[in-house]
């Protein structure tokens, strides 16, 4: 390759783990690592394992493979790269797990990364057990012999932060036949235990810090960009034509591990080939776009240790689990997959930590407490369920449930958190509490929200009529059960019946036949907030929808004329004067601009189920072919940004990998 290619790659093993890097093999972000481990998982992730930086001598010629951004000066923007590893790198690729190919005329080196699924049940006593470990092969070809220099570089830090070689980080080791151990110490605190295998060759310990090291997407970020890694000492591998090396990192002290051996990667690979055709039976078809698509909507499947229950990462490489995000990807991830037992234990998980009416948007790490900081985290989960039902007509899990639909219209009809309550005057939800967001727009700023939304917004209440209507729907045929509180129900029903018929004309205050669009919110002193936003789309794509087809219809023209891009809908029209076209800057402007105009790829699935409700025989007015395109060639390969620039030509920006991205081309894609 003639240029640095930073496109990235992403590993994941089911706990919250990572490994991710580029194609040109430099790291341009602090998340760039090898073996970056979720030590409460998902919670806790810690860089262990940067790299293995690789030289490989031939016929007495040492070749370096590595490249590296460095700083060479004060100024953040002088920097240099060395070596240049990447011009004698042939080919790269992800299928099935990122590989690389290196070459001259009379030599290639492929090396091979694969993260196995860390969680697993013990034969014995069914208890989950965890393992963080990375496997990484290196094959030799060449008409001669040829030796391997491997050094590897670590660390033992925050994944959000940066390593500085100082003389209170200490790093020590433990040397073992085809082994050593690893543990620092930071201002006399033991830091996490991890150890190194190889299947051949020479250790050799010497112990030096490496210092400066560039990643020029921090910088671009406004962020830190400039980190130190330890190299504790290097090896030395002979390898014979068509041999092959195999290496493990994994987390822990020594334990009793059966030798690697060039079978155990190819035996990984086969264990996760056939562990995820036995979660996808159905769809798991070898080397199409659908297999890549629900390979990579797996990659966002975790498991909580303090919940003990499935959760779902909101998005790689910074974000953890989120209540909104993973109910909004949940029929993406869950249902459209058919991993209808997923779906119902992210449900019940939900449902068990409603407080007062409230879902949570974060879940804790051991021992600590939920947050509780959304409005529409309940109303979602209500959505969502609904839509589970259906597809499983799993009754048995309403009857479980419906206590909790109960508890939320009962919070939310007599108020709760945040002054949320039911405006008596119309039916509709309001809410109202300084200095903070409630809703999926909840950037803040020095205390400020960005787009503060308070009062009556129109998703949300969307959102609360069709909760109504599932209410309502539910009571009716529990009520058809002979042991249930009849009476009860029956007076629940006449409440959801009434309390939706109210609901549905009371939205007609949002609409704003001016401009034919839905407005964005009604604030508290009744002031309507006419700014076209995609809001709107939302409303229109639920289950039950209390706005007319005339309306929908001219509310999705104009969104597709005003909001639609090839890779989703923009946050904010292009015309209006707060609108920001380009996302990326100071970490202060992003958040500015994050739902100022900036493209969301997961607003695709409400506008494409607006379309096909209100324009059921007319074709689809976009093309997939751009978001496939990005999703297989550009950014992450074989994932979907978070976001995009609103601008020609919508860069992608933000997370490299975004779970309601991939879940909502599943949904409608796959369909």
């Amino acid at each position: 390759m003639d240029s640095l290619d930073t496109r990235e790659w992403l590993l994941t093993n089911g706990l919250g783990s990572f490994a991710s890097g580029t194609v040109c093999e430099a790291k341009t972000r602090k998340y760039h690592g090898w073996l970056i481990a979720a030590l409460d998982p998902p919670g806790k992730r810690t860089l262990l394992l940067s790299h293995l930086d690789a030289s490989l001598e031939v016929a007495g010629k040492v070749i370096a493979l590595g490249t590296n951004f460095w700083l060479s000066g004060e100024n953040q923007e002088d920097y240099a790269i060395n070596p240049e590893g990447y011009q004698l790198l042939r080919s790269f690729g992800i299928d099935p797990v990122p590989t690389w190919i290196w070459g001259q005329d009379n030599w290639q080196l492929t090396r091979r990364l694969v993260m196995p699924h860390g969680l697993s049940t013990s034969e014995t006593d069914s208890e989950t057990e965890f393992s963080n470990r990375i496997l990484i092969q290196y094959r030799y070809q060449g008409s001669q012999p040829a030796i391997l220099w491997l050094r590897p570089l670590i660390g033992d830090r925050n994944f959000h932060h940066q390593q500085l070689a100082s003389c209170e980080i200490q790093f020590s080791q433990l040397i073992a036949p085809q082994q050593i151990v690893l543990q620092s110490l930071h201002q006399n605190h033991p830091g996490t235990p991890w150890q190194l295998r190889w299947s051949k060759g020479q250790y050799y310990s010497d112990p030096i810090w490496y210092w400066n090291y560039y990643y020029p997407e921090e910088h671009r970020r406004g962020e830190g960009a400039k980190e130190d890694l330890y190299s504790p000492g290097y090896l030395q591998i002979g390898l014979q034509p068509q041999e092959s090396l195999i290496l493990e990192a994994r987390t822990g002290w020594l334990q009793n591990l059966p030798p690697l051996s060039p079978e155990i990667f190819s035996q990984t690979l086969r264990a996760e080939e056939k562990r995820l055709s036995q979660i996808f039976p159905s769809n798991y078809s070898h080397n199409s776009i659908s297999q890549r698509l629900l390979q990579s909507s797996d990659r966002f499947v975790a498991y909580r240790t303090s919940l003990d229950s499935p959760t779902i990462i909101a998005g790689y490489p910074w974000f953890d689990d989120w209540g909104r995000d993973t109910l909004i990807a949940l029929p993406g991830l869950a249902l459209a997959t058919k991993r209808y037992r997923l779906a119902k234990g992210l449900l019940k998980t939900f449902g068990c930590y409603c407080r007062d009416g409230i879902i949570p948007n974060t879940f804790p790490d051991a021992e600590g407490e939920p947050i509780y900081n959304s409005i529409d985290a309940s109303l979602w989960w209500i959505e969502i369920l609904g839509l589970y039902l259906e597809a499983t007509a799993d009754w048995a899990f309403l009857k479980e449930q419906y206590p909790v639909v109960r508890k939320i219209y009962k919070a939310f009809r007599s108020g709760t958190r945040y002054n949320i309550h039911v405006d008596a005057s119309d039916g509709l939800l309001t809410w109202d509490a300084p200095n903070v967001a409630l809703t999926w727009m909840d950037a803040i700023v020095n205390g400020e929200p960005i787009t503060p939304r308070r009062g009556k917004t129109v998703e949300i209440n969307a959102l609360w009529y069709s909760a109504l209507c599932w209410a309502n729907q539910w009571a009716t045929r529990l009520l058809r059960e002979r042991d249930t509180d009849s009476e009860r129900l029956e007076k629940e029903i006449s409440t959801y019946t009434q309390q939706a018929k109210k609901v549905k004309a009371s939205l007609q205050k949002f609409w704003y036949p001016q401009i034919g669009y839905l407005s964005d919110a009604i604030e508290p002193d009744d002031r309507l907030n006419t700014q076209i936003r995609p809001n709107g789309i939302i409303a229109l794509s639920l289950h039950h929808c209390g706005f007319y087809p005339e309306q929908g219809r001219k509310a999705i023209n104009l969104a597709r004329e005003r909001l639609l891009t090839p890779y989703g809908l923009r946050s904010l029209d292009p015309g209006d004067p707060e609108y920001v076209g380009s996302y990326l800057n100071s970490s202060e402007w992003r958040d500015r601009a994050y739902h100022q105009g900036t493209v969301w790829s997961w607003l695709i699935g409400p506008f494409i189920r607006s379309w096909e409700r209100f324009y059921p025989e007319q074709p689809l007015p976009f093309d997939w072919q751009p978001l496939l395109t990005h999703f297989e060639e550009q950014a992450c390969l074989g994932s979907v940004s978070e976001i995009f620039d609103g601008d020609p030509p919508h860069a992608p920006q933000g997370a490299i990998a975004q779970a309601w991205s991939v879940a909502e081309i599943l949904r409608h894609y796959l369909a």
